[in-house]
């Protein structure tokens, strides 16, 4: 049987939500380990720049297959990739700071991996905002222009990610991360200069 778009777009969508619902589940039913607080925060934050990756991948696959449909994943994955970037933000305003601004701001202020995730997201809330068909037109040209911001918002994320596993002398999994972004930045650019 022959999937349509709309079947594998909503496809795509439910699979991009069964990490949330582990996120809810596993903690309560006591499999996230010793500290779950640690468990949501790090799940969380990864499948934010998995699906980050994910949405910025769909672009060289077009080129490379040819399957214009696939441009059509491109803003679910986008939109997953916020939802945990909101989820990972929850968890550190809620379980880790009780809701206390000055701490916060503290963190944001003294601590670089804090700094670049928080930046991170701040670039994403708009691209989130103007995700919709009726923005896309109402912006015209500009939209795109604006929605290049998920490029800075990609190295922020990686970055976020690096500086804090290199506080705890471990840069395996960031290095992997970094160089999965530096192809697909590399492949705009290389495509770009061919044009």
């Amino acid at each position: 049987m022959r999937l349509s778009i709309p079947w594998i777009r909503g496809l795509v969508i439910a699979a991009s939500m069964l990490p949330m619902l582990r996120l809810v589940l596993w903690p309560a039913m006591d499999r996230a380990g010793a500290n779950p607080v640690e468990f949501v925060t790090r799940s969380s934050g990864t499948w934010t720049l998995v699906f980050l990756l994910l949405a910025l991948s769909v672009s060289p696959v077009r080129r490379l297959t040819g399957a214009g449909w696939v441009m059509r994943l491109r803003r679910p994955l986008g939109l997953a990739s916020f939802a945990y970037a909101l989820a990972h933000l929850a968890t550190w305003v809620w379980l880790e700071h009780w809701f206390e601004i000055a701490p916060m701001i503290g963190d944001v202020l003294k601590r670089p991996f804090i700094t670049a995730g928080f930046a991170a997201l701040v670039l994403l809330i708009p691209l989130a905002l103007t995700s919709t068909d009726a923005m896309v037109r109402r912006l015209g040209r500009r939209w795109s222009t604006l929605h290049r911001l998920v490029y800075a918002a990609a190295v922020l994320a990686v970055l976020h990610y690096w500086w804090h596993k290199a506080g705890k002398a471990d840069v395996t999994e960031p290095v992997l991360y970094a160089l999965a972004l530096a192809a697909l930045l590399g492949w705009r650019v290389v495509a770009r200069l061919r044009r």
